[in-house]
């Protein structure tokens, strides 16, 4: 028996062919499946090419499919990304999840946790015992995805230009991110932030300049990052409590780019951690989120997998 378990997150796509004892046998790589940014036709692209790749040239019908993707919350994404699946799926069987769930279940598997993911964007995404899910965060960088890189990144242009407007203090990001975007007047910041043409990416990419100022004690890179952590921690807190966790033993899980580029917040979001789950450990995701979607992947193909339901 095989099965594949896909990861297909904003900025890239992976998935990996594993055998019913779950070792993984080969990967496939490509971009990122959004939805949003890329559209239903370029995410199918992806999602067969890393399948295709994946397989090689192997005589394989997977056993069952699992594919972790942001939006599958929304019923009309869902439904897309479902036909998606169903159009080359293999004739297999296809579980679609959030990509926030597998990334859980690549450092927990069956036990209850919660995942603290903090890449391009951010989301806060628990289950506990009694098999019930809750979530913070998630919304997208127009209205959410605080504590992220790109917010991060965002957060740092914005304080430029308030210390060029003199409405906040000067800081020597407003040189550093200058430098970054190859420009030397901050009037032309917005140009580049605001082109549709520029990816989100290249906001998110000022994680590591907000981190070497704050290093060198700039007051204002300290503060956006103590906020960063303060905003992961009001979604921990709230995913937590809705899930009656505070008071059990469980690990948090920190997962996405933002940890190893800005590895303060790494640093500090254990000792804060414990002020919602004394309880709790705190441990960096060293799995691939895609192992999760394996995990499910072998489950779906055994007996179903369970997919914990939200809690109202």
């Amino acid at each position: 028996m095989h099965v594949l378990g896909i990861d297909a997150g904003g900025t890239k796509t992976v998935c990996l062919l594993a055998d019913e004892g779950g070792t993984v046998l080969s990967e496939g790589r490509g971009p990122g499946a959004n939805l949003h940014a890329a559209g239903e036709l370029e995410v199918e692209k992806v999602l067969h090419e890393v399948m295709e790749d994946a397989l090689g040239d192997r005589d394989i019908t997977p056993a069952a499919i699992c594919l972790g993707i942001a939006g599958v919350d929304r019923d009309d994404e869902a439904r897309t990304v479902r036909a998606i699946m169903r159009r080359i799926g293999h004739k297999s069987r296809v579980l679609v999840v959030n990509d926030a769930l597998i990334a859980l279940v690549a450092g927990a598997k069956d036990a209850p946790g919660i995942v603290i993911i903090a890449g391009t964007g951010s989301i806060v995404y628990g289950r506990n015992a009694g098999g019930q899910a809750a979530r913070a965060g998630g919304w997208g960088h127009m209205i959410g995805d605080e504590g992220s890189g790109y917010w991060i990144g965002r957060e740092a242009v914005a304080a430029v230009m308030r210390a060029a407007d003199g409405r906040g203090p000067a800081t020597r990001l407003s040189d550093d991110i200058l430098a970054h975007f190859s420009v030397n007047d901050v009037s032309r910041l917005p140009r580049i932030v605001y082109d549709p043409e520029v990816p989100r990416m290249r906001v998110a990419a000022l994680g590591p300049i907000v981190e070497g100022a704050a290093s060198e004690g700039d007051a204002v890179a300290m503060r956006i990052l103590e906020r960063a952590v303060d905003e992961l921690m009001l979604g921990a807190l709230s995913v937590a409590t809705r899930l009656e966790m505070r008071g059990d033993a469980f690990t948090f899980y920190l997962a996405g780019g933002i940890f190893r580029v800005v590895p303060s917040l790494a640093a500090v979001l254990p000792r804060r951690l414990v002020e919602v789950a004394p309880r709790c450990q705190v441990q960096l995701l060293d799995e691939e989120p895609a192992v999760g979607a394996v995990w499910l992947a072998l489950a779906e193909a055994r007996e179903g997998a369970q997919i914990p339901h939200y809690k109202t």
